[in-house]
């Protein structure tokens, strides 16, 4: 018995000699460099076996001013716009049944009209539009949604009756904007262009400029009804401004959006055509 007891402890005395001098070494090979291993990292990795490797993304951080770089339809005021769109679709809708304008070339006049608003005045923004997901009409010098001067709507109101004028839209409208009491017409069109419960009217003043405007350059010769980027330019800088021609530009007010700027016409042309509400205003 005393015999095995000594076999054992001194087998055991050996195996922790030889982990000791094991150790050792590697001790004194870490320290000098006589392990290091050249290479890649992936040819080390390998070593290991297959591992599975994880796509790196860089961390965008939300628009959520105009100092932060975003697209467009990244914005506070995008979701609120769109938000005042969708919320419209079914008076934009009968608009546009009205007056055969696309209900889609519509809703890209009114986009950059409502981002500059909200983005000119951003106190207001923040504490009432943003919060109710709802269009601002505008009451002093542009008026409604879509930001159309009183004098304006008093010209498409005489186009659509002049039969003679270059502008007037192939069809009489008149029976769309009859008046209750003619003697007040101008505080009636006033209210009818800034009413913020109901933008009817706001959409068929806006409807008919835009009717207007392309009968005007397709009897030219130069027709634009397929040209969303020059219709919402002209309703920018109004009919002054409109000479058709072979060669039109898109441009208009600068709007800076996303921490980005970009043209009025630009804006409402690149809605127009992306896939932004494609469901409530088709192509």
């Amino acid at each position: 018995m005393k015999r095995e007891l000594h076999i054992v402890l001194k087998a055991l005395t050996y195996i922790f000699a030889i982990i000791g001098f094991v150790f050792t070494v590697v001790f004194f090979g870490m320290q000098h460099g006589l392990f290091n291993v050249r290479g890649s990292i992936a040819e080390r990795n390998a070593f290991f076996g297959n591992q599975p490797t994880k796509e790196i993304t860089i961390y965008t951080p939300p628009c959520i001013n105009q100092q932060t770089i975003c697209d467009w339809n990244q914005t506070p005021e995008w979701q609120v716009v769109k938000g005042g769109l969708q919320k419209d679709s079914a008076v934009i809708a009968k608009v546009s049944s009205e007056t055969g304008v696309p209900a889609r070339m519509i809703a890209s006049v009114v986009v950059p009209e409502q981002t500059r608003f909200f983005t000119a005045n951003r106190e207001v923004f923040k504490r009432y539009f943003e919060p109710l997901k709802i269009l601002g009409s505008l009451s002093q010098f542009s008026l409604g949604i879509s930001g159309i001067k009183q004098e304006t709507a008093n010209s498409i109101e005489k186009n659509i009756a002049d039969r003679t004028s270059p502008l007037y839209p192939g069809t009489d409208f008149s029976s769309l904007i009859t008046y209750t009491n003619p003697a007040n017409h101008d505080a009636e069109l006033y209210n009818r262009l800034t009413d913020a419960k109901d933008h009817y009217y706001q959409y068929l003043y806006t409807a008919l400029f835009i009717k207007e405007i392309e009968e005007e350059w397709s009897t030219a010769g130069f027709p634009i009804d397929q040209n969303p980027g020059v219709v919402v330019t002209l309703f920018n800088l109004g009919f002054q401004a409109s000479h058709p021609n072979a060669t039109p530009l898109v441009g208009g007010s600068t709007i800076t959006t996303g921490g980005k700027d970009i043209t009025y016409g630009e804006l409402g042309a690149t809605f127009y055509y992306s896939d932004e509400l494609v469901n409530q205003f088709t192509k």
